[in-house]
């Protein structure tokens, strides 16, 4: 379990590093939209997407 832990930070660091390494003026731009953005939206754009990272894990562990 741990070692699968540790493989699911390892794919978000990969995936976060290629946004900044590819698209650092795309990610500024966002950051700047989401600061213009009330704090219950960006809560709820934090819980859909954790929503969606759940169900997402459980549609590829119910296979």
């Amino acid at each position: 379990m741990t070692q699968t832990i540790l493989t699911g930070i390892a794919m978000v660091l990969i995936l976060e590093g290629l946004a900044y390494a590819l698209a650092p003026s795309l990610i500024e731009r966002m950051l700047e939209a989401m600061r213009a953005m009330p704090l219950e939206m960006r809560r709820l754009v934090g819980l859909s997407a954790l929503a969606a990272g759940v169900a997402m894990l459980w549609i590829l562990h119910s296979f």
